[in-house]
């Protein structure tokens, strides 16, 4: 179950067996592993995608709200093909809205599951549920890089990117004390996803795999 150390409780991580890679991403191509940290994101200091979805649906999307101690980074940038700035942005709002989920301790919250379905959505409910049973939170700062993108033509798409966990810990709701450990190269995850652009016009995460120390991912 939970790996209760200092470290970030485990990665999002769907139950499937397969792996979703761009094909020119270069990622090991190994069984996704249980970890103890996992994605999340609000402020960007890079430039953010932006979206392709119908402009109906915008005024629909979720706010994200997250406590001001938890930050990140996004270096993400546009791509200039508006599908592919769609899939990045909202496969970055989805992170965004479990990392909300966990803040809010709700393990339904309507944020996520708004930009995310099947495999995707269920593990993400238990994940979120392992904080809520443990009454932490996550604090610190995360920084996500080396985003790559693979549209296809059956309205499915790949992505692929780096996350640096080593700045981001966990953080007791009952004590408000924060776990700090050393940095690591278990710190850099690999993350591979797969979407599928639903009739609204978002690009929901359906399949999430992850890799904890991922040779990719480290400098």
């Amino acid at each position: 179950m939970i790996r209760r150390s200092s470290r970030l409780l485990s990665s999002l991580v769907a139950a499937t067996t397969a792996l979703f890679l761009v094909a020119a991403c270069g990622a090991d191509e190994e069984p996704p592993k249980r970890n103890d940290k996992i994605a999340g994101a609000d402020t960007d200091t890079s430039s953010s995608p932006s979206p392709t979805a119908a402009t109906a649906e915008d005024a629909a999307r979720p706010e994200i709200d997250l406590p001001s101690d938890l930050t990140y980074t996004f270096e993400w940038s546009r791509t200039g093909d508006a599908a592919k700035d769609a899939v990045l942005n909202d496969g970055q709002q989805f992170v965004k809205a479990v990392d909300m989920a966990i803040a809010e301790q709700n393990p339904l919250h309507q944020a996520y599951r708004f930009y995310s379905e099947g495999e995707a959505a269920a593990g993400s409910q238990k994940f979120i549920q392992e904080f809520v049973d443990y009454k932490d939170r996550i604090t610190g700062t995360k920084r996500f890089y080396d985003a790559k993108v693979q549209v296809n033509d059956d309205g499915t798409a790949g992505l692929v990117y780096c996350e640096d966990q080593n700045k981001a810990y966990n953080k007791s709701l009952r004590t408000g004390k924060t776990a700090v450990t050393p940095e690591s190269d278990g710190g850099y995850v690999l993350y591979n996803t797969r979407l599928r652009l639903n009739d609204r016009g978002v690009w929901v995460t359906e399949r999430l795999t992850s890799q904890r120390g991922s040779t990719v991912c480290r400098p």
